[in-house]
């Protein structure tokens, strides 16, 4: 079940993993689709913006727990795409030790500075108390968050992402079974959507270990395997922990930004928490082809192929070109039905932002589609510095465009803050790979002459 990426044609390898990880991607953001399209039209839109308020909160939590998880994968990889059967199960025993460790202290910090955050984003009145609730949830299962995207993550290392998939389908089914009984029937609101959330993450994440721990005979732990090392530790988190502090960064960045959204009132919260769950679902195709990348850049770098790795970049710019230009008329063409989906009734304040923000990040996705591809292809590489630095470009990008053009442009100024800030990111990402390309082929010419 494991797939060595390593030799073989890079087009089909990287569609044919690309694309069970894109429906298991597309699952999971249709589960989190019906968390709000529940809320929406069976508690209130009230509820729906209280979600949405949470959300850069709890975004914040989780970008961290995707990237310090994604991270520790990494290393993973390149013990597997180097033939390493024995790092391969160190590295997994290494980062259960370092997840558990961190949940802790993650926990704690998230539930202490969350009603600060809330005041300081300018959170609405009669939705402040929901938001909290549903963060305060969130946080409290961020055990079951960690664990399920680091056992997801070690399998996809091993170049199989058809399993993730079938248990992201699993936990999506359970999720809506959940949403519903806990809201319809228990009458729970905004907490019934979070405990649903947690509820199916724990039971997948159990699932998985179990699975991966008794199917793979390359994970299967022995008494020597289950040696912490310090050492091997810090090669874990020297990767892991500057691509979770991107998302830490990237999700202040958009903290700012609902701080001054939450300024145009319930309609507009509700509208681009709506179309943001959109947005997120449609470019689910561009994020897929971001973790494909990240799993053949760390095989191939781990067996020293970088000319492989040329040629995938290559194959991914242009999956990801196509991929984009079919998001974008998606967005500019179908964003006003979609958005209905998450409304009891017609709203045409709601639909009006919803479509104005889908329309104008529609014409930006390529940008967004060469943001996955060179910072995941970076972090395979083993670099997480500069996603890093990526991350804090993107941010202050974020951040000064929504702090001035809302001046001037009203809520499209905030429309045009994603984008900018992708914009903004691209360039030290394209820059450090265009470079570490030329020193590798330096190298080998000198290796030569």
């Amino acid at each position: 079940m494991t797939k060595d990426m390593t030799t073989g044609n890079p087009w089909k390898l990287i569609l044919w993993f690309t694309l069970p990880a894109l429906i298991g991607n597309v699952f999971q953001q249709l589960y989190s689709m019906v968390d709000s399209i529940i809320v929406g039209r069976f508690v209130s839109m009230e509820g729906l913006a209280a979600v949405g308020a949470s959300g850069p909160v709890t975004f914040m939590v989780i970008m961290f727990t995707i990237g310090l998880t994604s991270g520790f994968a990494v290393v993973t990889a390149q013990r597997f795409g180097a033939g390493d059967e024995k790092g391969v199960r160190q590295s997994v025993f290494t980062s259960l030790v370092l997840c558990g460790v961190l949940t802790i202290g993650l926990t704690i910090v998230g539930l202490l500075t969350l009603t600060p955050l809330l005041k300081a984003m300018n959170t609405p009145e009669e939705i402040f108390h929901d938001a909290w609730l549903y963060s305060v949830i969130i946080y409290c299962g961020f055990i079951a968050t960690i664990f399920y995207n680091m056992m997801a993550g070690m399998i996809r290392a091993l170049g199989d992402s058809k399993t993730p998939l079938y248990f992201l389908i699993f936990s999506s089914i359970l999720n809506v079974i959940a949403d519903l009984v806990l809201i319809i029937v228990f009458h729970l609101g905004v907490a019934g959507a979070a405990y649903a959330t947690i509820f199916s993450q724990l039971i997948s994440a159990i699932i998985s270990a179990i699975y991966a721990f008794t199917h793979y005979d390359i994970l299967k732990l022995t008494k020597e395997d289950m040696v912490f090392d310090w050492s091997f530790a810090l090669t874990h988190l020297k990767i892991g922990f500057p691509m979770a502090m991107q998302g830490v960064i990237t999700g202040g960045g958009i903290i700012v930004m609902q701080a001054v959204l939450n300024g145009f009132g319930a309609a507009a919260i509700a509208a681009y928490t709506a179309a943001n769950k959109v947005e997120v679902l449609i470019t689910q195709a561009i994020a897929s082809l971001g973790i494909t990348m990240s799993t053949y850049c760390g095989q191939n770098y781990g067996a020293g192929k970088m000319d492989r790795i040329r040629k995938g970049i290559r194959c991914s710019i242009v999956i990801g070109a196509a991929a984009s230009v079919a998001a974008g008329l998606i967005m500019i063409f179908g964003g006003r039905v979609s958005t209905m989906l998450f409304l009891s009734e017609v709203n045409q304040e709601v639909l009006d932002y919803a479509q104005t923000y889908l329309t104008t990040i529609g014409f930006f996705q390529f940008t967004l589609a060469l943001l996955f591809i060179f910072r995941n292809s970076l972090q395979g590489l083993g670099d997480g510095m500069t996603p890093l630095l990526g991350g804090i470009g993107e941010m202050i990008a974020r951040i000064l465009i929504v702090l001035t053009l809302p001046k001037f442009m009203g809520y499209l100024g905030i429309c045009f803050a994603s984008p900018m800030a992708w914009i903004f990111a691209d360039v030290p990402l394209i820059t450090k790979y265009i470079w570490m390309m030329r020193q590798d082929k330096r190298k080998r010419e000198d290796v030569l002459a």
